[in-house]
């Protein structure tokens, strides 16, 4: 990303509400693009994983090719966002996945899928995150976060637990925040963008 231009973020497309998060990253001033195709993937500053049913995305990352491009973002150190069945995709450890499901292991934590419920059980409550800052939370068939690794940054909880992390450039999301109408989720993926760019801008990265 060239100075002064505006930060391109993907949003894989192949399942969930991704045209909510498109949305929420206009009104950050982000250029927001659909990832479909490997090619979509080219130049992007970072990316967001969404929610839907984490085995048949892993299945369609095979099918659509783009496993292995988004493995090289992770690798590269492009921050990533993942909500629902995204942070499900991103832990290290997933309780209850099939045998045949696979992730990135990038978030080092254990992922349990539908702890919160089933569809019928989905609520909404506030996150409470550092300085008693909040947003709302829909949780939707959600995962809950345990066993969170020493490099894991607790960023919002619910009622003590974490439903919000940090690990690196990736960020994990329990809930759905492109469903609310606040973009303060989102709003620390672009920060993400602008810390490596500083980090690289000090020397701090390696190529």
């Amino acid at each position: 990303m060239g100075a002064g231009a505006r930060p391109t973020v993907g949003v894989l497309a192949l399942q969930g509400a991704f045209s909510n998060h498109l949305a929420l990253l206009a009104r950050l001033g982000v250029e927001g693009r659909a990832v479909r195709l490997p090619g979509d993937l080219v130049g992007l500053d970072a990316l967001v994983l969404p929610g839907g049913e984490s085995t048949t995305m892993s299945m369609l990352l095979d099918s659509s090719g783009l496993r292995s491009g988004i493995q090289s973002l992770l690798d590269r150190g492009v921050p990533v966002l993942g909500t629902c069945a995204g942070l499900i995709l991103l832990a290290t450890r997933v309780d209850g996945a099939r045998p045949d499901q696979r992730g990135f292991d990038r978030l080092d934590c254990t992922a349990v899928r539908n702890a919160y419920g089933r569809q019928n059980e989905s609520f909404e409550t506030e996150v409470v995150l550092d300085g008693g800052v909040t947003t709302h939370g829909i949780f939707i068939r959600a995962p809950r976060i345990t066993e969170l690794g020493r490099e894991v940054e607790v960023l919002g909880r619910v009622d003590g637990d974490p439903v919000l992390v940090r690990q690196g450039s990736v960020i994990g999301c329990a809930f759905h925040p492109e469903l609310g109408d606040d973009p303060l989720v989102h709003g620390l993926l672009i920060d993400q963008i602008d810390r490596n760019l500083t980090t690289v801008s000090d020397g701090r990265q390696e190529d």
